[in-house]
């Protein structure tokens, strides 16, 4: 019994995180530039929430605007697209395998300028 209570909090546990968009990305997620969001701490499989999953809940659920792919490709967040976890680079993390944690701050910058 006591690990059955323990499976059902661990898939009740949120995340609180921030999630920021500049550089033109806030106009993908209805003109709005921060995010204060609560994720499952856990996916459907029980592993921990990634950036990978951050990425696709962001794009089902926060996303309004139905071009995705200005936003992704190929499943990840496309070139041209700087992701910084607590203002360090999300390459330097393990971009998408990288766990999520409490009041993570996750800012995704666009560096492409139409001209």
């Amino acid at each position: 019994m006591k690990q059955e209570d323990s499976k059902a909090s661990t898939a009740a546990k949120q995340l609180p995180i921030v999630v920021e968009f500049t550089g033109g990305l806030e106009m993908l997620f209805s003109n709005q530039r921060k995010h204060h969001i609560k994720i499952p701490a856990f996916n459907n499989e029980g592993q921990a929430s990634d950036m990978a999953y951050l990425v696709r809940h962001l794009c089902q659920s926060l996303m309004k605007d139905p071009r995705k792919e200005l936003f992704i490709k190929d499943g990840t967040i496309r070139p041209g697209i700087l992701v910084l976890i607590n203002d360090a680079d999300w390459e330097l993390e393990g971009e998408g395998q990288y766990e999520l944690q409490n009041d993570d701050n996750i800012l995704f910058v666009s560096t492409l300028h139409g001209g």
